[in-house]
């Protein structure tokens, strides 16, 4: 299995890439900067960054699967998915490349909140999305907007508050809206459930909810 990983280097990119070695994938990663990166010497390295077509294209081509853990680093403006998601797409149709799982967020649909109790419903919609994560929610939308469209085997994971803990194991898992008093989950769950999503085509062409 050749997996490529887009944000390799970030908190659940990390995650996805030692599952992949341990399940002795052959990965490619794309990497600003592969000196910081401590599974290196284990990855076959694009250097550059997801706004580059050239580099896109480089880590894509070949590869069985797209693993992408891209997404806002602040609270700001950033545009990162909104800029890289549509290369990322392009250069998989060029290549042939079919399949795509992207970590995505539970804001990134309207339809997110529809299980949860009015009040939490409201101060999340009001308070959360539409205020402090205004822009990272703004650029998951994007993201789903660009996989939608894309005419790939794409599935976007949209867990809620991502947590730097041990995984349980367990977790709820809904394709409508975030299961109900759904917060968080860590993100070694969230990268088991993608790492599963790889042979399972059950989510193929949607989003699915994930929350412990």
């Amino acid at each position: 299995m050749k997996v490529s990983i887009f944000g390799a280097s970030g908190a659940t990119g990390l995650l996805l890439t030692e599952r992949c070695l341990t399940a002795n994938f052959e990965v490619t990663a794309l990497l600003r900067s592969p000196q910081n990166f401590p599974l290196r010497e284990q990855v076959n390295v694009v250097e550059g960054n997801a706004f580059d077509p050239v580099a896109v294209r480089s880590t894509v081509e070949g590869a069985d699967v797209v693993l992408s853990a891209l997404g806002a680093r602040s609270l700001r403006k950033e545009d990162v998915l909104e800029r890289a998601v549509p290369l990322i797409v392009a250069a998989m149709r060029q290549t042939g490349v079919r399949r795509i799982i992207a970590l995505g967020s539970a804001g990134a649909e309207d339809t997110s909140l529809d299980k949860q109790p009015g009040w939490r419903r409201w101060f999340v919609q009001k308070i959360v999305y539409n205020t402090f994560l205004k822009w990272p929610v703004a650029s998951q939308r994007a993201q789903l907007a660009a996989l939608s469209a894309s005419g790939l085997d794409w599935t976007m994971v949209m867990p809620p508050m991502l947590l730097n803990t041990p995984g349980r194991g367990s977790f709820r898992v809904d394709g409508e809206a975030l299961p109900r008093h759904g917060s968080r989950i860590s993100r070694a769950d969230v990268a088991d459930f993608m790492m599963k999503q790889i042979g399972d085509p059950q989510w193929i062409g949607k989003g699915v909810y994930i929350a412990w």
